[in-house]
């Protein structure tokens, strides 16, 4: 098997994909991708069964086959409703398939976080499979034609973008902060404290991001669209917070509070920083870590 990399795998499948369905080819039909695909450069160590099962406390895992019989098999839990999620999560497996089987003969089985998080200090073999999952469900080139890289999106615009290439909308919001200029930041909690959060390179750049491994629980702001569930009467809302509510800058909140998973969303944007020629950027090496999504 060859050593390449995640980005190479799925730039291959990518151009593959593109070449036999063009550009309206999305959402990725994972299942028979992996199938065909496994069975074509892989003939004696295939992918032969894809799956839900009950799988307590993981999100998916890959199993080889019992012997005497080979190849190998991508489960995914059967009790996460969302098809987004889904998608994602066989995309993730997929990934372990090629790039990390024959280092995990027995296989491997994948948490929530897992199948969240991309933080190489985390877990670098599921920091490759979320990058190889990413990259082949949602190519940059076909995300920034939906979201270009100076819009300011609200959490409907990325939901689109989500529908588009069929997977949840926290997947799709870290994908656009991956690419774009704009400042802005994801926060995640539940219960009225901070689980995780992810920030745009930019917004990094200019301190935006909250540390949340290894220490006291985080709790939202307490004037945060977040921290007032009960004033608010739809799922979803916006508002213009001054300085020091989320952060030293001013910014807009919009909030996506999602029932059926107990998570409050709030996407932050903030305006453009005016760089000076002796400002120093804030060191990026503290980008948060899914410490405690439970669910």
């Amino acid at each position: 098997m060859t050593n390449k990399r995640p980005q190479h795998w799925a730039n291959d499948l990518t151009t593959l994909l593109n070449a036999a369905y063009g550009q309206s080819r999305f959402p990725v039909k994972i299942i028979d991708l992996a199938k065909d695909y496994s069975h074509q450069v892989f003939p004696n160590d295939p992918i032969t069964l894809v799956k839900g099962r009950a799988l307590e406390g993981f999100e998916g895992a890959l199993a080889p086959a019992k012997a005497p019989n080979s190849g190998w098999g991508i489960f995914y839990n059967s009790a996460i409703q969302s098809e987004g999620r889904i998608n994602f999560t066989l995309a993730h497996e997929f990934g372990h398939y090629l790039i990390h089987r024959e280092n995990y003969p027995d296989g491997m089985n994948c948490s929530d976080r897992d199948v969240i998080i991309s933080d190489a200090e985390y877990n670098a073999t599921e920091n490759e499979a979320n990058q190889f999952a990413a990259a082949l469900l949602m190519p940059l080139d076909a995300f920034r034609t939906n979201i270009p890289d100076k819009h300011r999106p609200g959490l409907n615009d990325i939901g689109d973008s989500a529908n588009l290439f069929g997977v949840s909308l926290i997947a799709a919001t870290l994908r656009w902060l991956e690419y774009t200029s704009r400042r802005a930041c994801l926060v995640v909690s539940r219960e009225g404290f901070i689980l995780w959060s992810r920030s745009s390179k930019s917004a990094l750049k200019t301190g935006i991001f909250f540390r949340v491994s290894g220490r006291p629980p985080i709790p939202v702001p307490a004037s945060s669209l977040a921290s007032n569930r009960q004033f608010v009467s739809q799922q979803t809302a916006e508002a213009h917070h001054a300085r020091g509510i989320w952060f030293a800058d001013e910014c807009d909140e919009i909030v996506l509070f999602s029932d059926s998973y107990d998570l409050t969303l709030s996407l932050l944007h903030f305006e453009e920083k005016v760089w000076r020629f002796d400002e120093e950027p804030e060191a990026d090496d503290c980008v948060d870590r899914i410490a405690r999504l439970g669910s």
